[in-house]
């Protein structure tokens, strides 16, 4: 009978039990996705040209865990209160303290075995589809990447398996030693802090303290080594609490006594919403603020290392393809690329131990060359009869790329008369794209055909920009993957704790808007008060994790050619998705909280 009853509330409150198993399937899949790369130590040494990828991602998993027990810990506090008003009504009954702490533990880790196990197949589902998308798009060879991760699937199941076993002895416990009318009215108990003045500033300072410190280890990771990855990570985490708990708090405060702006609109009701539960935003917020950071700042890395690859295999040559004699079916795909911004044709001729090029073409049109001996960033050198012989005598190896069919051969530049003489004409034509990545398949391709076209050309040619790309994006691509496939993760995880938080307490706030709703306050004022409201909720861990990653760009400083040169793409994608989901988020909110027949009544 009471496992009847029991059920029967699980229906009744069907909703909000779809928001905590969505959530819970979320947060585990996230965790696979994150583990599938954490603990497949031979895709991480093969795609990452940085030895101690291991390691970071070793401190990354323990970043992941901390953040998750959180969500779990206010998962369970929010399953156990929706439960507990049904279960103090079964104790008025008659039931007893032992058989309700069965259904408790029962409930709560049947809930989480299937959420933990749907949450494993849908991180599979994604890590497939997420990989593939990301392996074709940034031609990553990702060797050793696996949808299916055994070692990733075991530690998903371990580690929730333990949490929902602690939360369920947490929970009945918890219960059987809280008074019964406590547990029915502890929904409409608010809950505040009661803390000195003394105790919020300390926060404040010790929060900033920890927040320089975290930032500077990761400013000058050059000198302190690798240990200022765990210093940033310990140090940064807290001092994300300590600045909510405080800050967050104290702001709630200020402008509930600033009577002029508390005064207007719904401003009281508002700040009120805010801080009835205030402990449990403080925690989720910093939650939130870290997950942040995590994904926007894992794909502004993902990004920096997508545009270092064509940036790098620029440095080594001056133009993006080179072709000689084609025939039809390399013709054909040259007619596909696109986006070409010059292109060039060129004859030359050779006999048995040269190739010559006609000084009246080279000097109407300057071949360019990559200085090999000046670094990165060199300005690319325009090559003519008058300087022709310095730079051949200077590098050598530049213009392997323009003697076509005729490796091993020395070029030399010929007058028009020398060079009407000669025989064995072949044409030679160079290539700039706009996009070398768009246009990568069709450069490929052409590249393939050339080399069946000319095996003795092509098997020796390293100096195509297609051969220093692949070698370049082979070396770089693993780390971009890793970024892009994370930063989508935690983008992820981010919807779905944020999200979870609010919506979790939206059938307990309906009664208040309803009250409004009946003295009077009209839908759009109550709409602009839950905009303002869920925009707090929004913004301040949005602000609090953008500074995050601006200065954890630092620990990439050595890796990536500009960190923060490419920034307005992924932050403007990014801030555009927040909003976004922001709006999605108010529309769900409202449309649970306002009653709408009331609505059509007062919305004049």
């Amino acid at each position: 009978m009471l496992t009847k009853l029991a059920l029967g509330g699980l229906k009744n409150r069907f909703r909000d039990y779809a928001v905590l198993f969505s959530g819970l399937v979320i947060a585990s899949a996230v965790f696979y996705m994150f583990m599938s790369l954490a603990t497949n130590t031979s895709f991480l040494k093969k795609n990452s040209p940085i030895g101690f990828t291991p390691f970071i991602f070793g401190f990354g998993a323990m970043l992941l865990a901390i953040i998750t027990l959180v969500y779990i810990v206010y998962a369970n506090s929010f399953l156990l209160s929706m439960r507990q008003r049904d279960y103090a009504m079964f104790m008025m009954l008659g039931a007893k303290g032992r058989k309700i702490a069965q259904l408790i533990f029962l409930e709560t880790v049947a809930i989480g075995l299937l959420a933990t196990v749907a949450g494993i197949l849908v991180g599979m589902v994604g890590t497939t589809f997420v990989g593939q998308w990301l392996i074709n798009t940034l031609h990553a060879p990702a060797t050793g990447f696996s949808a299916f991760w055994l070692p990733a699937v075991l530690w998903t199941l371990g580690f929730f398996i333990v949490l929902f076993i602690l939360s369920a002895f947490y929970n009945a416990g918890k219960l059987l030693k809280t008074p019964m009318l406590r547990l029915l009215h502890q929904a409409q108990t608010p809950n505040r802090i009661k803390q000195r003045k003394g105790i919020f500033v300390l926060q404040i300072v010790l929060g900033l303290i920890l927040l320089a410190v975290g930032y500077y280890s990761m400013y000058a990771i050059a000198k302190i080594g690798i240990m200022a990855i765990p210093l940033a990570l310990v140090t940064i985490v807290l001092g994300t609490y300590f600045l909510f708990n405080s800050v967050f708090v104290a702001l709630i405060g200020l402008l509930k006594r600033n009577h002029k702006f508390a005064a207007k609109q719904l401003h009281t009701f508002t700040l009120s919403q805010l801080s009835f539960r205030i402990r449990d935003y403080t925690r989720i917020l910093s939650v939130v603020a870290m997950l942040f950071a995590l994904a926007l700042g894992a794909i502004t890395v993902g990004l920096g290392f997508t545009h270092d690859i064509p940036d790098l295999a620029s440095q080594a040559t001056a133009y993006d393809l080179t072709v000689a004699s084609p025939n039809a079916a390399t013709r054909a795909q040259i007619s596909r690329l696109q986006d070409v911004t010059a292109k060039q044709d060129y004859t030359i001729k050779s006999d048995a131990k040269t190739v010559y090029i006609s000084q009246q073409a080279l000097d109407a049109h300057p071949l360019e060359i990559k200085a090999n001996d000046g670094g990165l960033d060199t300005p690319n050198i325009k090559v003519t009869s008058r300087n022709f012989a310095e730079m051949t005598e200077r590098y050598p190896s530049s213009f392997g790329i323009f003697i076509g069919n005729n490796r091993g051969k020395q070029m030399k530049v010929a007058d028009a008369a020398t060079f009407a003489k000669l025989g064995n004409a072949e044409t030679l034509t160079t290539f700039k794209v706009k996009d070398f990545g768009q246009n990568y398949d069709t450069i490929q391709k052409i590249v393939e055909l050339q080399s069946k076209q000319y095996p003795r050309l092509w098997s020796s040619n390293g100096d195509q920009k297609f051969m220093i790309y692949a070698l370049v994006n082979s070396m770089f691509s693993g780390l971009a993957f890793m970024g892009f496939f994370l930063g989508i993760a935690f983008l992820g995880m981010l919807a779905s704790t944020l999200m979870f938080k609010i919506l979790s307490g939206a059938n307990y706030d309906k009664s208040r808007y309803l009250m409004l709703q009946k003295i009077g306050a009209r839908p759009r004022a109550l709409r602009r008060s839950i905009r303002q409201e869920i925009g707090a909720l929004f913004l301040l861990p949005g602000f609090v994790g953008i500074i995050h990653v601006l200065f954890g760009l630092q620990l990439f400083k050595t890796m990536l050619r500009a960190p923060y040169g490419h920034l307005a793409l992924p932050f403007g994608l990014f801030i555009v998705l927040y909003a976004l989901y922001y709006l999605a988020t108010v529309w769900m909110y409202q449309s649970i909280v306002i009653n709408k027949k009331l609505s059509k009544i007062y919305d004049f």
